[in-house]
Order: C-alpha cells, then sequence, then structure tokens
C-alpha cells in the first residue's frame, strides 16, 4: 500500500471530534471500550457474523426516528458486557446529553459485545461488573488511547494467537479522513502461517504492525482452517469513521463494504460462531464538502475496508501477554523473527 498518508496518530481520533476511552479489570480478562465525540454523530451498522450480541441497533436503520447517537460502546463480557452501555448511558445523562423527549433527555448508546468468558479470567463475580466498566470507560475517553491488551481487547483471542483492540486512519487524496476502531476477537486467523505474516500485509502502511509482508509459502488455511464442531463463541466488531458528510443510507452501504476489511485480514470470516459486525460513523466535520458523490462514496468504502484491515492486524500486533494466558501474543512468538 504505497503513497498512503495515515492521520497524526494512526488512530480513529484522527476524525476530528472523536474520543475513545478504554477501561478494564485485569482479574475478570475483560474490558470495555466506548467511542464518543462532543455532540451526537450520525451511525448505521450491518451484521455478519452468526452470533451477534447488540444494543439499540435498531434505530440506526435508515428508516428510523433518529438521525444521531450519543455513543457506541464495545465489551466483552458476551451478554453480560451489554450492560458497559448502560454505565456509559447513566455518565452521559449526569452530563446532560441526550435526545430532547420534553423535557426529558435520554442518552441514546448503541453496543455490541463479543465473547471472552472463557479466557482464564476470573468471571465468578457477585454482581454484573460491566456497568461500572462502561462508565470507567467513559470518564476516560480522550483522543489518545491504547491498543492489544486494552479496553474490549483485554482478553480477546483468536484461532491461534491472544486479539486485542486495534486502529487506524488514513487521509485519502481529497482531505477525507477515515478511521477504523476494532476488538479482534476472532474465531479464525489473523496470520498466514505459522510464520507470522499478517493476512492484511498488502496494505501495510509503514511498519505498523512488524513490516513482515506477505508470506511467501503455500497458504494452509486455504483447505484446513482448523476450526472445530466444540462449543464456543467469538466475534470481531468494528467502528469505521469519517468526517465526510454521509447520509443515514450511505452510512449503511459504507459499514456494509467495510466488512471487506474483516474478511481480508482473518481466515476465515463471518462465521456461525462469530458475532461480527460493523458500526459506521460520520461527524460530518470537513470543511467544503456538503455531499458525497457516488464516485466518492465507492473510494470511501474502498479506505475504510484496507483501515479496518490495518486495524484488525495491529489490535493483535499489539497484545501483551499476561498471567493466565491461554494463547501467546504475537510479539512473543514472532517479534524475534
Amino acid at each position: 500500500m504505497t503513497n498512503i498518508m495515515t492521520g497524526p496518530k494512526n488512530l480513529i481520533t484522527d476524525v476530528k471530534g472523536l474520543c475513545v476511552g478504554n477501561s478494564a479489570d485485569e482479574n475478570l480478562k475483560s474490558g470495555s471500550t466506548v467511542l464518543m465525540a462532543g455532540k451526537p454523530f450520525f451511525a448505521s451498522v450491518d451484521v455478519r457474523g452468526g452470533a451477534p450480541g447488540t444494543r439499540e441497533t435498531d434505530l440506526l436503520a435508515p428508516d428510523k426516528l433518529v438521525d444521531t447517537i450519543d455513543a457506541i460502546v464495545l465489551s466483552g463480557g458476551s451478554a453480560f458486557g451489554l450492560d458497559a452501555s448502560s454505565g456509559v448511558m447513566d455518565a452521559l445523562h449526569r452530563a446532560g446529553r441526550g435526545f430532547e423527549v420534553g423535557d426529558i433527555k435520554v442518552p441514546l448508546v448503541s453496543g455490541a459485545i463479543v465473547f471472552d468468558l472463557l479466557n482464564g479470567g476470573n468471571k465468578n463475580w457477585l454482581s454484573n461488573p460491566y456497568s461500572e466498566l462502561g462508565e470507567q470507560a467513559y470518564h476516560a475517553a480522550d483522543s489518545d488511547f491504547a491498543l492489544g491488551t486494552h479496553g474490549a481487547g483485554t482478553g480477546a483471542t483468536t484461532a491461534n494467537l491472544k486479539g486485542g483492540l486495534g486502529s487506524a486512519s488514513v487521509v485519502m487524496p481529497n482531505g477525507v479522513t477515515v478511521g477504523a476502531l476494532v476488538v479482534v476477537n476472532a474465531r479464525g486467523s489473523v496470520i498466514t502461517s505459522d510464520a507470522g505474516n499478517f493476512w492484511a500485509a498488502p496494505f501495510e502502511v509503514g511498519v505498523e504492525f512488524g513490516g513482515y509482508g506477505c508470506d511467501d509459502r503455500p497458504v494452509t488455511h486455504l483447505t484446513d482452517t482448523g476450526l472445530s464442531d466444540e462449543s464456543g463463541a467469538n466475534t470481531t466488531i468494528a467502528i469505521v469513521a469519517t468526517d465526510a458528510p454521509l447520509t443515514s443510507s450511505q452510512l449503511k452501504r459504507l459499514a456494509t463494504v467495510s466488512h471487506d476489511g474483516i474478511a481480508r485480514a482473518i481466515v476465515p470470516a463471518h462465521t456461525l460462531f462469530d458475532g461480527d459486525l460493523v458500526f459506521a460513523v460520520s461527524t460530518g466535520d470537513i470543511q467544503n464538502m456538503a455531499s458525497v458523490a457516488p464516485a466518492e462514496e465507492a473510494s470511501l468504502g474502498h479506505a475504510a475496508a484496507l483501515c479496518l484491515s490495518r486495524a484488525i492486524a495491529r489490535g493483535v500486533f499489539e497484545a501483551q501477554a499476561t498471567e493466565t494466558d491461554l494463547l501467546p501474543c504475537w510479539q512473543d512468538q514472532f517479534a524475534q523473527r
């Protein structure tokens, strides 16, 4: 991927106005991540996996009343983790944020979860911890945030390595910024073989995930996925964002085509055991652009998909080893190659 310029942070927060907060419980081996802005933003979602877990996603359809929402929460904890959105909602309510209904404001928070209940952490809680984790993530929100074993990526895993929280950005030739944020907890693999090369290698910018390039050996994953019928669940959940002024229907298309980024970086993707989904967000903050023409929309979707592929590889590349890990992290396996 040549002649590509990332934003200054190479994070989704390169899209002006966005901030991200992480929280985690190391004993629990899980956490939450929230994406917010100083004002409500436009959003949509596209679900492809066979085992999704979501909150307030129906309201993002183009035919629904509400145009904007206040936050998107990504969390570990499977269905328990949906409560992280409640913590964010409570914090937004105290801050006076929300959709006005008479003299009441109702914060609108969409969310999605990954399954990380069997990752070696202590899940024997007395009360659901995720509401508190959501509120902690809200208060930690900033333009800078950590990748890898942080936030909702704290306990993430893939077929053969630790997963993690990833992000990336790109600035298009017309000045539009695109960013991606992802929790990589995939049933499939992000590497092509035991050599440690990433499926996303063709799209790497610089050495953002090691600079190892493409694998020149035969790729066995095409005939042997390494998956079994044993019980379990995973999921890759992501957000792509832009400052381009997209309509609700254009955001829906952006979320849809961005799934190509998952399919290019994880093999296999969108399985029955994954709840893969992508949110798409527009802040509309770019100057001198009143609308996005079809040709520009196509380029934007392509950029978002490639940005998501890079974010997936970065999430695994940045993962760090911790106690009770059931899988190795990429750095320990391949960094000294």
